[in-house]
């Protein structure tokens, strides 16, 4: 005790990192790459372990399974967060490694945020990958596939870690408890506390130790038993932020969630993944534009209206505002999950895309052929071109559009939904004329 009259402890790590586990059975979670007789786990007990990238959400244990593959593979463990490191503190670190295996020593170096690493620092990593001087763990909340280079990849293989279950969290709660016993600490959680905690961790269990922390530290001091109830963890965390990751994993995730949802004609859906996109600081109009995207995509001629609706919503948002403007999207959100769906347009125009790519440039027929000048009318260019106005119903039955080499083909097939249905009904109309055309000539 100080002359303040505060009294210090030893350790004052935090009970995250009191609780961290250094032996495999108190692991907590991942059984699917972890459980007895995987080959991870054989691979670790056997302290035979090459390098592994961990990806998984925060707080579901890759820095701890890091220091437990550490010490089963007897090797100093050097750290190195890509937030603040940089080639320089690479070459420290790998130097050292190098030292200490000059005298039988391995070392393990474990990088966390590794996708926040340029090109240049991942390759920093890999000949001593390859040589063997050091074992390499990266940890990182991002697709690998998508943040690492395919140079590191190659040469380290990567694990999936996912969130934690509420009986993993409980079994993390329960360590807390016995901990905080052990310290002479009488700690009670009511049950609704309980869930609720689970339900705030969100499968993190750094979250879930760092709130129960707080909460024993928050409530009444003096007493004999500390209880934790439900309304205490509300005033710590009187608003839950759903999980989200800008431009990240879960960002992507929720939009496709979001745009599978409309596409699939659930409006609660949309709207619930609307709303986690919002409530995590998303941008309103990034699925503006994505409503756009399927109003055509998904939507097409079977309601035209899906692209005006889209627009008007972009445009009501940028006019007044988010307050009226985030509900302007939602009432977009849900007009598209309820309205007729099409792709054949999306489906039309990808296939005549491709095969506009794979075949030669067709010559335009000499009908359809623009005759600006003397010398163009002279070669016959637009002579025997049908005025489709002068045309019975204004359609030129019998014409042809597309070049000869592609007689016959057909690319847009209108659906029989929605407005489509009609223009289903006039394109055989119109083929019925050019066959009736047809017979005639």
């Amino acid at each position: 005790m100080n002359n303040l009259g505060f009294e210090f402890h030893d350790d004052i790590r935090p009970l995250a990192a009191l609780l961290r586990p250094t032996q495999l059975s108190d692991y907590v979670g991942q059984q699917q790459v972890l459980g007895p007789g995987t080959p991870l786990r054989k691979a670790i007990e056997a302290g035979r372990i090459s390098s592994l990238i961990l990806w998984g959400p925060p707080g579901t244990g890759k820095t701890t399974l890091a220091e437990l593959i550490a010490i089963y593979a007897k090797a100093a463990i050097a750290r190195l967060s890509a937030v603040t490191a940089g080639v320089k503190e690479i070459r420290e670190e790998i130097q050292a490694a190098k030292q200490r295996l000059a005298q039988n020593q391995r070392t393990l170096l474990f990088v966390d945020e590794v996708h926040r690493f340029n090109k240049a620092q991942q390759d920093a990593f890999l000949p001593h990958i390859e040589d063997g001087t050091i074992i390499f763990i990266g940890a990182t909340t991002e697709n690998p596939a998508f943040a690492l280079n395919n140079a590191m990849l190659s040469r380290a293989r990567v694990c999936i870690l996912k969130k934690l279950t509420a009986e993993d969290l409980t079994s993390v709660t329960e360590r807390a408890l016995v901990h905080y016993q052990q310290q002479g600490q009488l700690v009670q959680i009511s049950s609704d506390a309980q869930s609720l905690l689970l339900q705030l961790a969100d499968g993190d269990a750094r979250r879930l130790l760092n709130l129960f922390e707080q909460a024993v530290e928050t409530a009444q001091q003096g007493v004999a038993v500390t209880e934790l109830t439900a309304d205490l963890f509300r005033q710590l965390v009187p608003r839950q932020l759903p999980g989200f990751d800008h431009q990240g994993d879960i960002f992507y995730d929720l939009i496709s969630a979001f745009h599978k949802s409309v596409r699939g004609s659930n409006p609660d859906a949309a709207l619930y993944w609307y709303c986690r996109i919002l409530e995590g600081g998303g941008d309103p109009l990034y699925v503006a534009r994505r409503l756009l995207a399927i109003a055509s995509e998904d939507i097409g001629n079977a309601d035209p209206r899906a692209l005006t609706i889209a627009l008007d919503a972009w445009d009501t948002f940028a006019r007044v505002g988010p307050a009226e403007g985030e509900r302007a999207i939602a009432q977009a959100a849900v007009y598209m999950a309820l309205a007729p769906k099409s792709n054949a347009v999306y489906s039309a125009f990808n296939q005549m895309r491709q095969y506009v790519q794979q075949h030669p440039s067709y010559e335009v027929p000499d009908h359809l052929r623009n005759a600006p000048t003397a010398l163009a009318k002279q070669q016959g260019f637009g002579k025997a071109y049908r005025y489709a106005h002068n045309e019975p119903g204004a359609y030129a039955a019998g014409e042809v559009y597309l070049p000869a080499e592609m007689a016959g083909m057909k690319f847009y097939q209108p659906s029989d939904r929605g407005l489509e249905k009609q223009l289903q009904d006039k394109m055989a109309y119109l083929a019925m004329l050019d066959q009736h055309a047809k017979g005639q000539d």
